[in-house]
């Protein structure tokens, strides 16, 4: 059993989240649908998981009329499953209660419990902080719902825990990386950030997260934050938001670290596909590259804390909170 590539992972969630898009009246879609009674399925949407460490588990929930779960929160329930070389019967794990992340820019709900709308009205994940696997090998979550309409629907995935990191993890030293800037030469205005290419006056947008390296930051001792995201070939639709609140948050924190936005692609085409090395360096690994990523990196030149996929902003916000001004 071999964990599906993320950018398969993240196709499945953008055509499951996104599909209903083309439903134009964008009516709250709380009442029961002719296909309600279908059950729901989960896609584990987390890039990697330690073994061992506290991780952030995120799960999509949804039916195959396109129909995602949103708001409130749900159970996950974990079970060990042995390795590839050595299979078990599922061993309990811990349970954790996994909160709703609504993608940034969609209207907030007072709706206290989970209930199934239409990608227009709502989409993310749900994600439970601090979870701790002990062993590496493959594990299943199933994900309990008590839904808004008092029934109950359950769904599992299967995922794999390693034991060493394969991106860069918190208490490792960060790549000093040389990632292009406002300053770089030679290089198309989509390579530096790909939103150039919205807009029709190819200027780069947010041109504040675009003025240092991430090398240099570290060469001057000051805390940064990394936003790791192709906006505009995004596949699961999330990075176009998610940076452009971290554009928002550099605007409210920039007295506390720096902000810098590493483009994927130097070049994107369906012929070809080039990755921007200092993407590569964080993001590319086994053929495939995983996004978005924001990497939190100390003073000191470590990396504090990571967030992959959908991000809570409010727990960044805190983070920054919790940081002296630089000056």
């Amino acid at each position: 059993m071999k964990r599906p590539p993320a950018t398969l992972i993240a196709s499945v969630l953008a055509f499951a989240l996104l599909g209903a898009a083309c439903t134009s009246n964008g009516s709250d879609d709380t009442q029961r649908s002719p296909s309600a009674g279908q059950p729901m399925q989960a896609f584990f949407a987390s890039y990697e998981v330690l073994a061992g460490q506290p991780n952030r588990i995120e799960v999509g929930l949804m039916r195959a009329d396109q129909r995602s779960l949103s708001y409130g929160t749900v159970e996950f329930r974990f079970s060990y499953l042995g390795t590839q070389q050595n299979p078990s019967t599922a061993q309990s794990g811990p349970t954790a209660t996994a909160k709703f992340l609504l993608v940034p820019g969609m209207q907030a709900s007072s709706q206290p419990k989970p209930t199934f709308t239409l990608p227009t009205v709502a989409r993310g994940v749900y994600e439970a902080q601090n979870v701790v696997l002990d062993k590496p090998g493959f594990w299943n979550v199933d994900v309990v719902a008590g839904l808004a309409d008092g029934s109950t629907q359950s769904a599992s995935a299967k995922f794999n825990v390693v034991a060493k990191p394969a991106y860069p993890a918190p208490g490792e030293k960060a790549p000093k990386t040389q990632n292009l800037t406002m300053s770089s030469k030679g290089v198309p205005a989509s390579a530096i950030d790909s939103r150039a290419l919205t807009g029709g006056t190819g200027a780069i947008p947010d041109p504040e997260l675009h003025q240092t390296t991430i090398a240099d930051a570290i060469k001057r001792h000051e805390p940064v934050f990394v936003i790791f995201s192709t906006p505009v070939y995004c596949i699961s639709k999330f990075c176009g938001p998610i940076t452009d609140s971290i554009a928002q948050l550099e605007k409210q924190y920039s007295d506390r670290a720096l902000f810098i936005h590493v483009e994927i692609y130097k070049e994107y085409s369906a012929q070809k596909k080039v990755i921007n090395q200092a993407a590569a360096d964080w993001v590319f690994r086994n053929g495939d590259v995983t996004e978005p990523w924001l990497f939190e990196i100390g003073s000191d030149g470590r990396i504090v804390d990571r967030w992959e996929n959908l991000i809570d902003l409010q727990e960044v916000q805190q983070a920054l909170q919790k940081l002296p001004p630089m000056h």
